[in-house]
């Protein structure tokens, strides 16, 4: 199951790639920008609640659809270009196993852990 659902993450990601093409911008500046929202982590430095608040923020894919739309609508680009990237990284979070995090620590996110604690604790589960 979990490989269908990376699967559908990627073609999920092929779409913001899709979005990104539609507001002429260079091409070079969809990779450049992809990383950008990690920015959140910093949020970590003030604990792990307020930590996880920031980067669930820029990790929530509504949040991106709905700026994409507004930017486009509107027509603000550069909205609609953050909107892109927000959607685009989160989607490709979401395709490695990198998911929303829970208050408690950073490791524990809505598709389990990550790491290599994590990934011990399921195979001793499983």
């Amino acid at each position: 199951m979990k490989s269908l659902v990376r699967l559908e993450e990627f073609g999920i990601f092929l779409f913001s790639i899709y979005l990104f093409i539609t507001l002429n911008y260079p091409w070079w500046l969809f990779p450049l920008l992809l990383l950008v929202p990690d920015i959140s982590m910093i949020g970590y430095a003030g604990g792990n609640r307020i930590g996880a608040v920031v980067y669930n923020l820029m990790h929530f894919r509504a949040l991106g659809l709905l700026l994409y739309v507004i930017g486009a609508v509107l027509p603000m680009p550069v909205v609609a270009l953050t909107g892109v990237i927000l959607f685009a990284h989160a989607t490709l979070d979401r395709a490695f196993g990198y998911g929303l995090k829970y208050g408690d620590r950073f490791q524990h996110t809505h598709l389990g852990g990550i790491g290599q604690a994590s990934q011990r604790q399921e195979e001793v589960s499983a």
